[in-house]
């Protein structure tokens, strides 16, 4: 999801780091939950003059289950709910704001409200987001049991998550340029 702080503060604090990794660099400055940040991106570029590198690998995996969502809701539907299970010990490790109570079931949501409610908008994207390890390690009967799925379904439907890629990264890209 997009900075919630203080921007006044995150430009200054941005500017001290890139005057120390150009000082002693040179070096990139790294946004590593950068995924999303899209009002930080403009003073990323002018600040840190294309010396930065932002971790965008979370966002990748959310719009390759957007791909999921679309050719086989059903698994989707089973991975949404394995997350809400898994979400209480998996957010542990992070700082968000996401929230159970802020999400509804999936068993109760059509596939259209599936990808609204869990790929765009901000509280059901951060539980798919943090859970995503627990999805691609989680085994069944000594087999992946979410893993092998999906990655079929990427293999076969490349075109469309490749311009799900596309689409996303663009935006990224457009904001991160001087």
């Amino acid at each position: 999801i997009d900075f919630r702080g203080d921007m006044d503060a995150f430009v200054a604090a941005l500017k001290i780091h890139a005057a120390i990794a150009s000082q002693y660099g040179p070096y990139k400055i790294s946004l590593h939950s950068g995924s999303d940040k899209f009002s930080v991106y403009p003073p990323i570029a002018e600040i840190c003059e294309s010396k930065f590198h932002v971790k965008t690998a979370g966002t990748s995996y959310l719009e390759a289950l957007r791909v999921v969502c679309r050719v086989a809701p059903d698994l989707f539907r089973d991975i949404v709910t394995f997350c809400r299970d898994r979400f209480p010990v998996d957010r542990a490790t992070y700082h968000i704001s996401a929230s159970l109570e802020k999400t509804l079931p999936a068993e109760s949501l059509n596939p259209e409200q599936l990808e609204q409610f869990y790929l765009t908008e901000d509280n059901g994207r951060q539980l798919l987001h943090v859970t995503f390890g627990s999805v691609l390690t989680v085994c069944d009967g000594g087999k992946f049991k979410f893993k092998d799925d999906l990655l079929s379904i990427l293999r076969s439907e490349s075109g469309m998550h490749e311009a799900f890629l596309v689409k996303h990264f663009g935006k990224h890209l457009s904001l991160l340029q001087r």
